[in-house]
């Protein structure tokens, strides 16, 4: 007697980890380790900032993902960014988890340039970055979200995004919670026709009273020792035009060379 086909148990689908982290003090590289899907890559400088790219390896990042990076700055700069734009792709269950922790030691600077994120239809994301600033430090922190490619006519109808940005000096200096869903597109009172949405965090000494040229659609509150831009676009290419001379003036150089804009 033959036996019956049994039914196979569920599959536990592949998941992508990685783990990044990367130091400088005195413009070398104090410590660098990387693990899983996620790598840090130091490209050739010759100004007085180096450069470190992290990168997510996996392509992207989907439900059950789980990312870490953490970068930190001593006695001098460091520019911090990505190698590509991160996309979010559809989940087939939970969200995919970023943390990213961040340091400025006493009287260095930070620049944290990430490329954007792209949501794509059902995805999910959490994320979280902290940024910690000693006494005299300066920090430039961008987030740039993407609604969906404009150019290859993709409109979301569901998709989930709970960011959320700290920055402390001493004690919480600044919190922002952003949470987003298909709720808010089209809606007068949410992101109207926005597709493209950009916060800048300007953190310093003098960032109370930086004169600023901004371009149209680019906004500035300052108090509190930061100045925070924000704005909203139809499509990423207007965002970064308007966004890039407002970066040059508060780095004082040129921008990340992984963004070729």
């Amino acid at each position: 007697m033959f036996d019956l086909p049994q039914p196979e148990a569920p599959r536990a689908l592949q998941r992508a980890r990685g783990r990044a982290r990367v130091a400088f003090a005195g413009g070398r590289i104090a410590a660098l380790a990387q693990a899983g899907s996620a790598k840090v890559m130091i490209p050739a400088s010759h100004g007085a900032c180096p450069e470190a790219v992290f990168l997510n390896t996996a392509g992207g990042l989907t439900g059950g993902d789980r990312f870490t990076f953490e970068g930190s700055v001593e006695d001098g700069a460091l520019m911090l960014t990505t190698q590509t734009a991160e996309r979010a792709y559809a989940s087939p269950g939970g969200a995919a988890e970023v943390a990213v922790t961040l340091r400025a030691g006493t009287g260095s600077t930070l620049f944290w340039l990430p490329q954007e994120t792209i949501l794509f239809e059902a995805s999910a994301l959490r994320r979280r970055t902290v940024i910690e600033a000693a006494p005299g430090a300066r920090v430039l922190a961008l987030e740039t979200i993407v609604l969906g490619r404009a150019a290859m006519g993709e409109r979301l109808t569901r998709f989930s995004l709970r960011d959320r940005r700290e920055l402390h000096a001493g004690g919480p200096a600044w919190v922002d919670a952003l949470a987003l869903d298909e709720s808010l597109l089209g809606a007068a009172a949410g992101l109207g026709e926005a597709r493209a949405l950009v916060t800048l965090l300007y953190w310093g000494p003098d960032a109370e009273d930086v004169a600023l040229d901004l371009p149209a659609g680019l906004h500035a509150s300052a108090w509190g020792g930061k100045c925070v831009i924000r704005g909203a676009f139809p499509d990423l290419w207007p965002l970064k035009t308007a966004l890039a001379p407002v970066l040059r003036q508060l780095t004082g150089g040129p921008l990340p060379r992984v963004w070729a804009l």
